[in-house]
């Protein structure tokens, strides 16, 4: 199982960024970042210098939601749930939840929210996470207004 540091993931998103610029061929998981990318013009400077990028690494709040890496990751991580539909269902539970908001990038942010709570719950109750129970709380979203 593949499990980069935080160094490589921010190396990772600032090489994405820099090939974007440059208009160099990339690999798969790259262009799906890089839309992500596109998607976050308010990175993109923190994006344009690894070095800061990595000396940043440790800083308070470099952890929290507000941390570029982190959520340009979590879109990659949905969307690569949702390519292989792992945990089942989820997506269907996210197809679901972009219709009814009409917008696959606000329907991402919301999965972000049910992503994360499934993680925290998991490392608080030191169980593994519930595939179950993050489907659920997206499919609740997808049917309330």
């Amino acid at each position: 199982m593949f499990s980069p540091s935080q160094a490589d993931v921010r190396r990772f998103f600032c090489a994405v960024y820099a090939k974007r610029l440059q208009q160099q061929p990339m690999e798969a998981i790259e262009m799906l970042a890089g839309q992500w990318i596109a998607e976050h013009p308010e990175y993109h400077a923190e994006l344009s210098d690894v070095d800061a990028a990595l000396a940043r690494l440790g800083e308070p709040g470099s952890g929290t939601s507000e941390n570029p890496f982190l959520h340009l990751s979590m879109h990659l991580s949905i969307s690569e749930q949702c390519s292989i539909d792992q945990p089942p269902g989820i997506r269907q539970a996210v197809e679901l939840l972009a219709a009814r908001r009409g917008d696959l990038h606000a329907a991402h942010h919301e999965v972000m929210e049910c992503l994360g709570t499934m993680l925290w719950e998991s490392q608080r109750a030191g169980r593994p996470p519930d595939g179950q129970a993050y489907i659920d709380q997206v499919r609740r979203r997808a049917t309330q207004d």
